[in-house]
């Protein structure tokens, strides 16, 4: 019987195979028989400095073995299980790249924002004499009007006029300018060439709205606080007629061929219309909206009416004092201005700091334009087709330039 191996001291054995150890020192030893002699033979090995774990026995366990699962990929799963999903994703996708593209377009074909001018604190009321290139900005708070040079686009004068400034129209014959005082109850009127206050004229209460007709060099302001307009006599700087409107009446248009006038009234969401020769009201328009801003295309006599308390803008046949259109736009629409040669509606939508351009032979919306804080008054330079736009929150006036393909 062959006798069990048995370790020298110092030497464990190796639990991998009977008859061989393992030295302390990493020595393997293996045990053999040779004529009958018990011989010890070393073989050197790397081996670490305790004794090895010992191997863990399988007896009488049930040990079962689950083979992986090939990786299938998010895309590839949904394919295999979700086809109608995978091809609703593709349609999202497929929107969302379409509309990119579109977005780009429009993007590249807007009018240019060429320039943002600085002017004083709140600027509200703008408007544009063609014949010197020069717009005039009423800013609120400081009292004052900027006169901008329209070819450097820098401001070239501050006039100071009547507490809080807050309409202002231009004579384009005699180059003169009138400022509606809202807390003077009064119109400043400033000489273009010397940029002066050469009169003040008393009008009624809380005056806003200002406009002139060129044919006649007569002023009308709407005085919001006292339902009325005052007709002022330019040649004398007088009030010679005080014609009642509706209620709240804000803005003021006037039609230079026909002389007809367009009050709007905030207050019970009409626009009255005026015959400017015998300074007679001859219509009464129904809105249903808060009318703000109005502005007349001379060429179609046409009227656009921004509705503030509701996001479209209210087109009037002003041959039929009617309705024919209402056009949606930002929100909060404030001003409007026409560029007559085009035939295009500019509307500044104050909540979304955006300007509508309104085709005017479509009654549609062709492009939105970003610009500043809260824009108020819009004025549009037929000569140079350059559109201007007060910044109400951000005290300064954005310049764009119509693309060439727009006049």
């Amino acid at each position: 019987m062959t006798p069990p191996p048995t370790a020298p001291p110092g030497s464990y054995l190796d639990p991998g195979a009977g008859g061989r150890q393992l030295d302390s020192d990493g020595t393997r030893i293996s045990a053999s028989y040779i004529d009958g002699a018990l011989t010890w033979t070393e073989h050197r090995t790397r081996q670490p400095a305790g004794p090895p774990a010992s191997e863990p026995s399988w007896q009488g366990q049930q040990v079962s073995f689950k083979p992986k699962r090939p990786i299938k990929r998010p895309l590839a799963r949904l394919v295999g299980t979700h086809p109608g999903q995978l091809e609703a994703l593709m349609f999202v996708v497929v929107m969302v790249i379409g509309s990119s593209v579109l977005g780009l377009v429009q993007y590249l074909h807007r009018p240019m924002h060429e320039n943002t001018v600085p002017v004083g604190v709140t600027p509200n009321a703008v408007a544009v004499d063609p014949g010197t290139n020069t717009i005039y900005v009423t800013n609120n708070l400081p009292e004052t009007v900027s006169v901008i040079d329209g070819s450097t686009h820098m401001v070239a004068a501050t006039v100071p006029v009547g507490h809080h400034p807050d309409g202002v129209a231009v004579d384009p014959g005699t180059h003169t300018v009138y400022v509606a005082n809202s807390d003077s109850h009064s119109v400043s009127v400033i000489d273009g060439a010397t940029n002066t206050v050469t009169a003040t004229v008393p009008v009624g209460n809380t005056p806003f709205g200002v406009a002139v007709d060129p044919g006649t060099h007569t002023v009308y302001v709407v005085n919001y606080g006292f339902p009325s307009v005052s007709v002022i006599d330019g040649s004398t700087n007088t009030v010679i007629a005080i014609l009642p409107v509706g209620k709240g009446p804000f803005g003021v248009a006037v039609d230079p061929d026909s002389h007809a006038v367009y009050v709007t009234s905030s207050g019970d969401h009409t626009v009255t219309v005026i015959d400017g020769l015998t300074h007679s009201v001859t219509a009464t328009v129904p809105l249903y909206n808060t009318a703000g801003g109005v502005a007349v295309d001379p060429g179609t006599h046409t009227v656009y009416v921004a509705n503030y308390g509701h996001p479209t803008v209210s087109v009037i046949d002003g041959s039929t004092h009617t309705v024919i259109a209402s056009v949606p736009v930002g929100n909060n629409p404030f001003g409007v201005a026409v560029d007559p040669d085009t035939h295009t509606a500019y509307v500044s939508n104050f909540a979304d700091s955006t300007v509508s351009v309104i085709d005017g032979s479509t009654d549609t919306v062709t492009s939105t334009l970003p610009v500043g804080n809260n824009p108020d008054a819009v004025a549009v330079n037929p000569d140079t087709h350059t559109i201007y736009v007060t910044n109400y929150a951000e005290h300064s006036v954005s310049v764009i330039k119509a693309p060439s393909g727009i006049h």
